[in-house]
């Protein structure tokens, strides 16, 4: 028994619980968990509160507070040709978006990593991202073409190779030219790793024992572990803070953090993608 007790103690911490200590190791501010206590208010009568609710108070605090940093979960290595191998240039890019003259540099080099998903060989309609002849703006710096996709033997994609177009860079002869899609990445060589540890809902409906059997509804997506390629101001990542990783999400450092080794939790998306999914035909 002592055992089970055990074992029961060690999992109210897992960021998938519904729990206190499992919603603050996932970086859960105590201000959200304040604010969604007030405006939910106090009824003499059990009910239901649609957990957007509480997702709309931990997105509308992390959006205030969190600091912004840059990382690719999963890197695709793009090299930069018409930059030499030793180019290092630096951008200012904010920390808080509502406080401009908060800043810190990130550094451009001739490669980078770009998420998977910023790249499509044959897109669909509206794909506004990275593709073959196509043009995107590196956040805070330049607008880039795709030249060439290099694959490995076993048809992955090994690297893309573009051009910079290096008048358009802030403040540059063509800094304002248009391109549709704007994506994040980082520098291949100051890059650092991290594991990312990308915590969804537990169950996959709104009211898992509603039927008797809440087993039958658990998420076998709630957990993705992945390795990730961060800007290295993350290297110094506090406990205290909470970062929101660029188009991507919001996350918070968690315990199992060692020296050499950065573990983050997503506390939450930026958007609510279980209401989209909800609103699909069965």
């Amino acid at each position: 028994m002592q055992l089970v007790n055990e074992r029961l103690v060690s999992g109210w911490d897992d960021p998938r619980m519904p729990t206190i200590s499992g919603i603050r190791r996932r970086g859960v501010p105590a201000r959200a968990l304040r604010d969604f206590a007030y405006h939910i208010g106090i009824t003499k009568y059990d009910g239901l509160t649609d957990t957007g609710v509480l997702d709309h108070a931990i997105r509308d605090d992390l959006n205030r507070h969190a600091l912004r940093r840059l990382a690719v979960l999963r890197p695709v290595k793009v090299v930069l040709t018409n930059l030499p191998e030793d180019h290092i240039e630096e951008f200012d890019a904010y920390n808080l978006p509502d406080d401009p003259a908060n800043t810190r540099k990130i550094a451009l080099t001739r490669e980078i990593y770009i998420e998977a998903e910023d790249f499509m060989e044959v897109p669909p309609p509206k794909y506004f991202r990275l593709r073959p002849g196509g043009e995107v703006r590196l956040k805070y710096g330049y607008i880039i073409k795709c030249e060439e996709v290099v694959k490995s033997a076993d048809g992955s994609i090994a690297e893309l190779r573009c051009t910079v177009d290096l008048t358009t860079k802030r403040g540059g002869p063509n800094d304002s030219r248009k391109v549709k899609g704007t994506i994040h990445w980082v520098s291949a060589p100051h890059a650092v790793d991290a594991e990312v540890r990308l915590y969804d809902r537990l169950f996959t409906v709104p009211e898992p024992d509603a039927e008797g059997d809440f087993k039958a509804h658990l998420n076998p997506h709630s957990l993705e572990v992945v390795t990730a390629k961060c800007e290295p101001s993350l290297a110094a990542a506090s406990p205290e803070e909470r970062y929101q990783f660029e188009r991507l999400a919001y996350f918070a450092l968690d315990p199992d953090t060692a020296p050499g080794h950065l573990v983050f939790n997503r506390t939450i998306l930026l958007k609510d993608a279980w209401a989209k999914e909800q609103k699909k035909p069965a």
